[in-house]
């Protein structure tokens, strides 16, 4: 390999570092069931908030309404950061399939 493409490997690499943390810093949000319940997550899936509107559910006896409103709100958000992961980092491998040798 030349120095030159040396240089833009790790120019791309120091980019996807700064944007993988960049993400991992993100907050996002998902919601269910009119949004009687939300949540929140950081990029790096880890929860941040659970809030649930108790004017929505009459417990017990919506108990498993409410795990699977929860459930849902959860699968929202990690559908949220997944895409915003792949737009993010997609970037990146496109960038590579132009270089000789590489993909």
């Amino acid at each position: 390999m030349n120095p030159n493409m040396i240089k833009k490997l790790q120019q791309m690499q120091k980019e996807m570092v700064k944007a993988q943390k960049e993400l991992e810093a993100s907050v996002f949000y998902g919601t269910a069931g009119g949004q009687a319940v939300q949540v929140e997550f950081n990029g790096a899936k880890e929860m941040i908030k659970l809030s649930i509107d108790k004017e929505t559910f009459d417990l017990p006896e919506d108990l498993e309404m409410l795990q699977d409103t929860i459930v849902a709100a959860i699968n929202d958000c990690m559908r949220k950061i997944d895409e915003e992961t792949q737009e993010t980092m997609g970037k990146f491998s496109q960038g590579l399939g132009g270089m000789p040798g590489m993909f």
